[in-house]
């Protein structure tokens, strides 16, 4: 009917008006491209592959359909990537020859038939082409068809719409947002609310705008037979199809469109002098086959079986555990126990995990905090770009705020970004290819164009490879994430200067593998194999330079939740896993190593990172050329009840025992880490003496954490010390060797080897010297407490033993 070939036209021309409005021009329309659903509502399919193929210069076939091509793309002719006699490649095609070709499939809907069947293709071509001799398309069309009697028996609206799209020329052709509200459509047109694109999770524009409630309200209940999984979205779905045993380039084998042919079967079986060979049909694997193959769900369905519904309606507002549950099975909470390289490819784990994190993330801000606790047990990979986005806190109109940064004027930088992007990751099939390389320069520029006070380093492309990977398909994603992963990790490594900032980090970095390791401390200290020669590019570039992407990913699992101390943590544990190879060699043989470092497990370094922090007191990785502190207008509510090991010692309100800054050289001179006074008084567990008249540590039944060793003299120490220390006067400590000597403070000492221990005097030079001491005699754990025994006298918290009777 008249009406229904008027609401056709108007859902495909909606679809075409939203495509080009994102840059994109369908090519191929064809009546076997629409599709109806079941309500008999217009989708648009195949409509890609002209975009895909860099507007058909990548294939070796026209894209397009004899039938309803435009005749301005017949004119153009056909330019295969293989001609170099054109200089030029030929001008895409615009929207408007899409028009023509749903006048074409308009045409057929209201004659009943198909056109030109009784045509070659050659003879199609000829006679679209010839049709700009004529003033009436619509007419001669039908004559030729032998249908002039149902033209005119169309409606007025039906003519003029075929009209408007069988326009020859292009220039006059009429554009879609022209067409879409012309009084042709005015019967139609108030059937169809204006479509509003639903907010994006990163936007400005509040997501719950265009929130509505279906009408029957018993549409939303749902019964036993409900199949939820075909409420989940196609990528979701073809993620688990595919952990769930599914493989498409079998399917598609299977079907035979791929097609396979032995290189020997490929020859000529005869040759001319001018290349001209002869005995070999022409390769088909190389055209177009538009065949549609429907993937079964049959595999996915069984193995999901025993999931019930609730699995995909998790209640988020329950007192969950940290581990996802199931109703259905008890297996789900034994798989969270499981090395994640299974849990990722579990299929029943990972649609818990990815309804759980789909909802989480759609209530992002809102559930920051509960998306971190969940990304603590781990992160599904189908999710993870959008949760590190997350977890770093991304917010606002993004895409808006990339938009705005000018990645086109030439910068001097360009010339640098152009030749370390192709070393990046090579082996990547996705960030190896030109659409690659392309985003890369992109994303880097608008780093570096938006970071004035910055440079580009080497190592930032590296840097960016991971966000790329994970949102390639969203640049200002990316971005956004890159940049607010630098200021939190490498605030100031991008400096043009930034030597006081590396040497800063390196120099904490050596004193923390003294604090954990001190025996491997000593062994590169005496080698002389410092951490300048080897860890620069890792911290530089976040261990991208030296690990593959999919341990990076597991490892940034983690590193995301830490907080910017956590990167020494993974250092000391890469090099606790080389540690008996860098025992047992000297410089040159540890050179070697790191030039091409081993294989390293990266589950272990996580789980070992981990354990490392929880032993490092939080002021001992402090960094004078930190992250400064945040300004006090700023909300650290949403921190309040993170990870342990998210709070920063950088962003916590400075006090009087909170740890000083001290030169450069003074801190390379220390082998051992400092710790500030409230850290002291929070690890021993003191409490002021506001309720007694002594200070007392908390009654706890476990053994203390760490020991105090003041090494001051004994009269000093009687005066007043804190309680629970041991006194070993620094004079009388150490032999001439450097052995300790044995007296029954010292036994104490031994006795706690492998725990925290806090020297406290009141030198600084003394403290450092008899750490020092500590760390050559193979003491783990050693620290000095910054400022002395002077900066606790002020706090009331020295004990003062009770006379002797």
């Amino acid at each position: 009917s008249s009406s229904r070939i008027l609401c056709i036209a108007y859902e495909v021309l909606q679809g075409l008006q939203y495509m080009n409005k994102h840059g994109m021009v369908h090519r191929a329309l064809s009546p076997c491209n629409i599709l109806l659903d079941r309500k008999g509502h217009v989708k648009l399919a195949k409509f890609g592959l002209y975009h895909m193929t860099a507007q058909g210069v990548d294939v070796d076939f026209p894209i397009g359909y004899p039938s309803y091509l435009a005749p301005e793309v017949i004119a153009q002719g056909i330019v295969k990537p293989s001609d170099h006699t054109q200089c030029e490649k030929p001008l895409p095609s615009g929207p408007k020859s899409d028009l023509w070709s749903l006048g074409m499939i308009l045409f057929e809907l209201c004659m009943g038939r198909k056109l030109f069947q009784s045509l070659e293709i050659a003879e199609r071509l000829k006679f679209i082409i010839m049709l700009g001799c004529i003033d009436d398309v619509v007419t001669v069309l039908a004559e030729e068809h032998g249908c002039l009697d149902v033209v005119k028996d169309l409606s007025e609206n039906t003519i003029t719409l075929l009209k408007k799209c069988l326009t020859f020329q292009p220039s006059r052709r009429q554009v879609f947002k022209e067409l879409l509200h012309d009084s042709l459509f005015s019967e139609v047109s108030s059937l169809y609310p204006p479509f509003h694109k639903p907010a994006g999770l990163f936007s400005s524009s509040p997501r719950c705008a265009d929130l509505t409630l279906p009408e029957d309200i018993s549409q939303l209940c749902k019964d036993e037979d409900s199949d939820y999984l075909a409420e989940r979205s196609i990528e979701e779905v073809y993620y688990l199809w595919c952990l769930a045993g599914g493989d498409l380039e079998k399917e598609l084998v299977n079907k035979e469109i791929i097609r396979s042919k032995p290189p020997v079967c490929t020859l000529p079986n005869f040759l001319l002098e001018d290349g001209e060979s002869f005995g070999q049909g022409r390769d088909r694997s190389s055209l177009l086959d538009d065949t549609t193959v429907t993937l079964s769900l049959c595999q996915l369905r069984n193995r999901l079986k025993d999931v019930g519904g609730e699995a995909f309606y998790p209640l988020l507002e329950d007192d969950q555990s940290t581990l996802p549950h199931s109703n259905s099975s008890n297996e789900l909470s034994a798989a969270a126990s499981l090395p994640l390289i299974i849990r990722e490819r579990d299929t029943e784990y990972q649609l818990n995990r990815i309804v759980l994190f789909d909802r989480l993330l759609k209530a992002y801000p809102y559930k920051r905090n509960q998306i971190w606790k969940e990304a603590r047990v781990d992160i599904p990979p189908l999710l993870r770009g959008i949760t590190w986005a997350a977890l770093l806190g991304v917010e606002g109109a993004i895409q808006a705020k990339y938009d705005a940064i000018d990645k086109d004027t030439p910068i001097p930088t360009d010339r640098q970004i152009e030749v370390d992007i192709p070393r990046c990751h090579q082996y990547d099939e996705l960030l190896s290819s030109p659409e690659g390389h392309a985003k890369f320069r992109r994303v880097l520029k608008a780093w570096v164009v938006s970071h004035p006070d910055l440079v580009y380093w080497q190592g930032l492309d590296s840097l960016c490879a991971p966000f790329l990977y994970l949102n390639f398909n969203n640049e200002a994603l990316a971005y956004a994430c890159m940049s607010a992963f630098i200021p939190k990790y490498l605030y100031n490594f991008f400096l043009k200067d930034n030597s006081h900032v590396i040497q800063e980090y390196l120099t904490v970095f050596s004193q923390m593998i003294a604090f954990h390791d001190p025996e491997l401390s000593n062994h590169l200290n005496e080698i002389g194999f410092i951490p300048d020669l080897y860890a620069i590019p890792w911290f530089l570039t976040m261990f991208t330079h030296v690990f593959p992407l999919h341990k990076i990913f597991h490892l940034w699992d983690t590193l995301l939740l830490g907080n910017s101390s956590f990167p020494f943590c993974i250092g000391v544990a890469i090099l606790q896993q080389l540690r008996d190879r860098l025992l047992a060699n000297g410089f040159n043989e540890c050179i070697l190593l790191f030039s091409d470092l081993p294989e390293i497990d990266i589950e272990r370094c996580v789980r070992e990172s981990i354990n490392l922090f929880r032993w490092t007191p939080k002021s001992a990785t402090y960094r004078q050329y930190a992250q400064p502190p945040r300004h006090p207008g700023e909300s650290n509510s949403t921190r309040s009840s993170m990870s342990c090991f998210s709070a920063d010692y950088q962003e916590a309100p400075r006090s009087d025992l909170s740890r000083d800054s001290i030169k450069l050289d003074d801190l390379k001179a220390e082998v051992s880490p400092r710790i500030s006074a409230e850290d002291l008084i929070d690890l021993c567990e003191l409490t002021g003496p506001s309720h007694s008249k002594t200070p007392v540590k908390k009654t706890k039944s476990s053994k203390p954490k760490l020991l105090v060793v003041d090494i001051r003299n004994s009269e000093d120490f009687n005066r007043g010390h804190i309680s629970g220390s041991i006194n070993v006067p620094f004079a009388s400590a150490f032999t001439a060797e450097g052995d300790l000597i044995q007296c029954p403070a010292t036994a104490t000492l031994q006795s706690f080897k492998g725990r925290v221990v806090v020297i406290v005097g009141n030198a600084v030079k003394n403290t450092a010297a008899f750490a020092a001491h500590l760390v050559k005699n193979k003491y783990p754990r050693v620290c000095i407490l910054d400022g002395g025994i002077n900066k606790i006298k002020p706090t009331g918290l020295l004990t003062v033993p009770s006379p002797q009777i």
